[in-house]
């Protein structure tokens, strides 16, 4: 059995006196990759803020990278944490490969007066070829398509060599051809790095990865299921959470979903 990457132990997130989560236990070890999912205002993103070290539980304990929050540096473990949001707050137009090259340096911009070594760049453009886009790297961000900015993202989300690799509902904007090569990039990280520990989150199935191996599913705070995905990402589960009857297919190593009467009973289990 792999180290753990993510231990969660009976956390409580706790806003202006309301519970954004409840008793959250989870773990998540090595090389394991994982969806996140729940309907809006489940407190996914929460969870998300404990596993890039940018929140702290009101209560109970949440180590990551064997590191307990609360008991070290942030901002030298968020240097061990790629982040995909592909709501990316850049406003300069600097190139792909400039973006990429802010991986190095865990910030939005470039910074002032600082210069890329040989190494940092050729870094750079390998993180770039992996994700299928060298014949791009030196086309300006505002030109990107946003297909195109995703996957760039991901270059720089990986350029540090991250161990964690978080994904904020990264096929956000996305046309269908977009979110299918986005995802296949996913899966070829499956191959490529197989070490590399991922957390998904989204509250779409159809944006699984094939190579999703595990899933943690949260309602009103609290978790309604957790583990393998084949056994978490059912019609009962996903109907639950939702509380809507969702019928769960999964066909060519992809999930789908559709309203269905008869999908769940919708009681607790």
């Amino acid at each position: 059995m792999t180290d753990p990457v993510l231990d969660l132990d009976d956390v409580v997130f706790r806003r202006r006196g309301t519970d954004i989560l409840r008793g959250i236990t989870l773990t998540v070890r090595a090389g394991e990759r994982w969806a996140l999912l729940g309907p809006n205002g489940a407190g996914k993103s929460t969870i998300l803020g404990f596993c890039g070290a940018q929140t702290h539980p009101t209560s109970g304990t949440a180590t990551v990278l064997g590191r307990r929050l609360g008991r070290v540096d942030l901002q030298a473990l968020r240097h061990e944490i790629g982040h995909v949001n592909p709501r990316h707050p850049l406003t300069t137009p600097l190139t792909m490969r400039e973006v990429v090259l802010t991986g190095l340096t865990a910030t939005i911009e470039l910074p002032l007066r600082w210069e890329p070594s040989s190494d940092d760049v050729a870094r750079a453009d390998a993180a770039i070829a992996r994700v299928g886009l060298g014949h791009r790297r030196d086309a300006r961000w505002p030109t990107l398509s946003q297909g195109e900015r995703g996957r760039a993202l991901i270059a720089r989300a990986l350029v540090a060599e991250p161990r964690l690799l978080l994904l904020d509902e990264p096929t956000t904007g996305l046309d269908v051809a977009a979110r299918e090569q986005f995802l296949d990039t996913l899966d070829g990280l499956a191959t490529s790095a197989p070490e590399l520990t991922t957390i998904l989150v989204t509250h779409h199935l159809e944006e699984l990865p094939e190579s999703t191996t595990h899933a943690v599913v949260i309602a009103h705070g609290e978790i309604v299921a957790a583990g393998g995905v084949d056994e978490v990402v059912t019609t009962e589960v996903i109907s639950r959470a939702f509380e809507h009857p969702i019928r769960v297919t999964k066909a060519d190593g992809r999930w789908a979903a559709r309203a269905g009467r008869g999908a769940s009973s919708l009681q607790p289990a």
